[in-house]
């Protein structure tokens, strides 16, 4: 199954039998049956009707509303039971000082990790780039991070290695754009719009994920509890993230996006994709997900997507049990 995105303004989401028809005027646009749809992300200006949220309820698929731009409004979801026990388990390990550094260590330690396989593998692919420096001091900050002493240490060390970790990325570009950094809040530039962008769209997937599995989104252990922010998620989406930025330099280095695809918010806030450079994103991004390759952990055939359910389901039984709690790692 695949997610479903609405981009055309002035559309509207109706169903028909077991099916969900998107329509604008007399057009039929999109004609898919529920069966094959996991949610349903909708970017602005899109009606939906009642019949038809009936219809995405009763088979599970839950509904995200967005700005055009990307930045979530809401989700809806249907009333499917929770699993208040591990959330009960959930709030009790938050309180345990030990789990909460422990975890976060391994989050760290994979993340970095993941970015440094990203580096070596362009490295060794493109032996003109030096990335000699970036790499030695990922490595310094991956063996630091199991030493930190507390999070605020494990947060510096993060820190650290994320911003060696782009002043690599940007040698790696091979594409008409530049990088001079990560930036965000809003992107500055193309390349920061498609990352912020490819973080938003797998950290709203992990954050229904883990609402759906019973977790409390909300209540992270290496991201501290903030108002607003599933914390839990962002501390999952962190050994992803360079899934994600080598989903990115794909789209650079083979030149899918130009300059126009484009625009600045006349407002000043930002860089954004237009609507159809959007839907060109949506189909990239829905291959990449997709795409078919071994786990390196369990030696059988999964993609993307598969991984962070898997994942999820590692964390609580991590949560639970005790069970060691091992990363996902990025093989490139």
């Amino acid at each position: 199954m695949a997610n479903l995105y609405l981009t055309e303004q002035g559309s509207m989401l109706r169903k028909t039998g077991e099916r969900i028809i998107v329509q604008k005027d007399e057009e039929i646009l999109l004609d898919v049956p529920c069966h094959k749809v996991e949610a349903v992300l909708i970017f602005g200006n899109v009606q939906v009707t009642t019949q038809a949220l009936h219809e995405l309820f009763e088979h599970g698929i839950e509904l995200a509303l967005m700005t055009r731009t990307g930045r979530l409004i809401g989700q809806l979801t249907s009333p499917t039971t929770k699993n208040i026990e591990l959330r009960i388990d959930q709030f009790k390990r938050y309180w345990e000082e030990d789990f909460r550094l422990g975890l976060s260590k391994i989050i760290v330690h994979g993340k970095i990790g993941n970015g440094l396989n990203l580096l070596r593998s362009f490295s060794y692919n493109h032996p003109e780039c030096d990335l000699a420096s970036e790499m030695g001091q990922m490595k310094s900050s991956m063996t630091g991070a199991p030493a930190a002493s507390d999070i605020g240490v494990l947060m510096g060390i993060e820190g650290n290695a994320a911003r060696r970790y782009f002043a690599g990325f940007a040698k790696m570009m091979r594409g008409p754009f530049t990088f001079e950094g990560r930036r965000k809040h809003p992107a500055p530039d193309p390349v920061n719009a498609l990352l912020s962008f490819g973080y938003t769209l797998v950290f709203n997937e992990i954050s229904s994920l883990l609402d759906g599995l019973g977790f409390d989104p909300y209540l992270g252990y290496f991201h501290s509890v903030e108002y607003g922010r599933a914390s839990l998620a962002s501390d999952l989406l962190e050994e992803f993230r360079a899934s994600i930025d080598r989903f990115t330099l794909y789209l650079i280095n083979n030149n899918v996006f130009k300059e126009e695809d484009f625009y600045a918010n006349p407002k000043g806030e930002g860089v954004y994709l237009t609507r159809d450079a959007l839907k060109v994103y949506f189909a990239q991004y829905e291959r990449q997900l997709s795409h078919e390759f071994t786990h390196p952990e369990t030696g059988e055939n999964t993609m993307l997507r598969k991984c962070f359910r898997f994942q999820a389901e590692k964390l609580a039984s991590h949560i639970r049990g005790g069970v060691p709690y091992t990363t996902f790692n990025l093989e490139v």
